[in-house]
């Protein structure tokens, strides 16, 4: 059988993250993926400069669609722009039963600024993370997520993530790449503990997409029935590597995306 995982998010109209950086992960990964785009972005490598809302009615045309004729072993949720797509997605995913959710809360820009309003938050909290295989926030999210402030040590990240787990979700990511220090360490807290997933900080301006690259990651290697402590491992792996290659790339002007196919560029150069 074929693994299939779907993601479902916003398009990036420079193809660094959103719904492409999820169909080049789950390439790269040796997975079939497919879509349902429940926003459009005007964007680049500098910024953001508009978003066009898909209509609720038709994200749910394209859920409906894919579910009924794909063997989805695993979805993605990415950004959600409204209150209105997040009850959508939530009523689309238990219709269908899908198994294996992925829940990327995106939520949070760089410059810090909120993207979604605070009943689109509270929506996604009471839909969205009750049906989460897995949240993975950054460090900003899971400080929205949890009423906290910004995590700047392992134990606070533990506290939010914890937290974020008695909203119904089974397990929990908490993404420190944002961070400082000599690591980037993430946290996969459930009800058996904490895993510590580090690896060494790589100083690139290329990062762009990486929060959506790594929760694609894990949705592949669960669609490929890894467990989900190897889906992470794997995600962690892919993502270091991916940003570590990025210099090879020469893509805008501003902060560039991963190299999503290192290794398959680099056995064929």
């Amino acid at each position: 059988m074929t693994a299939i995982a779907l993601t479902v998010a916003g398009s990036d109209s420079s193809g660094g993250a959103g719904i492409q950086a999820d169909l080049k992960t789950f390439s790269a990964l040796k997975v079939y993926g497919a879509s349902v785009i429940a926003a459009l972005t005007a964007q680049n490598t500098q910024g953001v400069s508009g978003i066009f809302d898909v209509a609720p009615e038709f994200v749910r045309a394209q859920m409906d669609a894919v579910y009924a004729d794909l063997d989805i072993r695993a979805t993605k949720i990415g950004m959600l722009a409204r209150a209105e797509v997040i009850e959508t997605v939530a009523a689309g995913l238990l219709a269908h039963k899908a198994k294996n959710i992925v829940l990327d809360p995106v939520m949070v820009a760089t410059s810090g600024d909120l993207l979604l309003k605070p009943d689109a938050v509270e929506i996604l909290k009471r839909k969205l993370v009750p049906l989460a295989l897995i949240v993975t926030p950054n460090l900003a999210e899971a400080a929205v997520l949890s009423g906290g402030r910004l995590a700047e040590d392992e134990a606070e990240m533990t506290k939010q993530g914890e937290a974020i787990l008695k909203l119904g979700a089974k397990s929990v990511l908490v993404k420190g790449g944002h961070g400082a220090g000599k690591e980037a360490v993430d946290l996969l807290i459930d009800q058996d503990g904490v895993r510590r997933f580090a690896a060494c900080r790589i100083e690139s301006k290329n990062t762009h997409g990486t929060g959506c690259t790594l929760s694609s990651a894990i949705a592949a290697g669960l669609a490929k029935n890894m467990p989900l402590i190897e889906s992470v491992a794997l995600a962690k792996k892919y993502v270091t590597e991916a940003i570590e290659a990025s210099g090879d790339l020469a893509v805008g002007k501003g902060r560039g995306p991963v190299h999503h196919f290192y290794d398959l560029w680099k056995k064929n150069s």
